[in-house]
């Protein structure tokens, strides 16, 4: 379809497929404390995409989480400790996952809720709204059908020209739309060029890839350009896309590329990050991991937005007034300037 598509087909999918190969050695059976934390802090510390972004000192979590081992810990308190040091990396692409539980961060905690479906469909939707593939849609209320809204909760992979050019044919005469993203926590990231490619006029470079390649923190391939190109129907009005703390990976996707395409405002609160793709294998003892092997960079070769892409007008909901979404009333007012 396009350059960076074909690139992420021909080398990052069969590395991020791929648990015993040129990123992840072959693993050796174990039930060690210490050889199964020595593997999973070595994989990390050759293979993670983000520690010198975040100023992470992986050579001092080493010495305070190792110092929590001893020869007979139960298996809990063995995933405990390895689950506190991937939390150290801060990446909701980062776990680690056993028969009896799974280690995440939970980006979506560091920012105030700001979502909530009821609200919108008590006070902003008809009570017949449609369901379109991945998509739940219709007129706003009391918006003389001027504003549709869509609702895009995650990225299925579901995303196909059937259900978007009836969207846009239906809604082709409004002065805007507003696509809400918020706690979207990501899925198929096809599904980012199939919305966005909607809502461009012309090809246009919305990113950069690199992949992690060598044990160094700083050893990256050359960054990969990836662009969008329009598809008919497109869209022209104004587009107001609502984001939040839950809006992660390929939502994070999505609206980093809107900063490189002027018809589409972002409004609410910073995303969750979620930029670098996950790769993983499994440590000596049988559990699995995984963690972010790439990075993302904008169209100016910045990789800071891994820790969250911020909306152009930042919007927090009350949630103790159950008759307003204040982001919603936000996207509406730029409609209609």
């Amino acid at each position: 379809m396009m350059k960076s598509i074909k690139y992420m087909l021909a080398v990052f999918i069969p590395f991020l497929m791929a648990c015993e190969g040129y990123l992840f050695e072959e693993d050796l059976s174990s039930l060690d404390p210490q050889v199964n934390f020595d593997y999973l802090w070595k994989q990390c510390d050759e293979k993670y995409a983000y520690f010198d972004l975040k100023e992470i000192d992986w050579d001092e979590k080493y010495t305070e989480y190792s110092s929590k081992l001893y020869p007979e810990m139960s298996d809990d308190s063995l995933f405990n400790v390895l689950g506190g040091l991937l939390r150290e990396l801060k990446d909701d692409h980062t776990n680690l996952s056993s028969t009896f539980n799974v280690a995440f961060y939970g980006t979506q905690n560091l920012g105030p809720d700001n979502f909530d479906w009821r609200i919108v469909t008590d006070h902003y939707l008809p009570s017949d709204y449609y369901i379109s593939g991945p998509f739940v849609h219709d007129f706003l209320l009391n918006s003389n059908q001027e504003i549709g809204y869509i609702r895009f909760s995650q990225f299925t992979g579901m995303i196909n020209s059937t259900n978007l050019n009836f969207i846009l044919n239906r809604y082709k005469h409004t002065k805007g739309l507003i696509i809400d993203l918020r706690e979207n926590g990501g899925g198929a990231v096809s599904d980012v060029f199939a919305l966005l490619e909607r809502f461009i006029n012309q090809k246009t470079l919305v990113y950069y890839s690199r992949l992690k390649n060598g044990k160094a923190h700083t050893a990256f391939s050359e960054d990969q350009p990836t662009f969008i190109s329009p598809v008919s129907p497109i869209y022209n009005q104004k587009v107001m896309m609502l984001i939040d703390r839950g809006t992660y990976s390929a939502g994070s996707f999505t609206a980093l590329s809107t900063k490189a395409m002027p018809s589409i405002t972002l409004i609410g609160d910073t995303t969750g990050g979620g930029l670098g793709l996950p790769n993983g294998g499994q440590l000596p003892n049988g559990w699995t991991y995984r963690f972010s092997i790439t990075q993302t960079l904008d169209a100016n070769l910045n990789n800071e937005y891994e820790s969250g892409v911020p909306p152009d007008i930042r919007v927090i909901t009350n949630l103790s007034d159950r008759t307003k979404d204040e982001v919603i009333e936000r996207a509406k007012l730029e409609i209609n300037k």
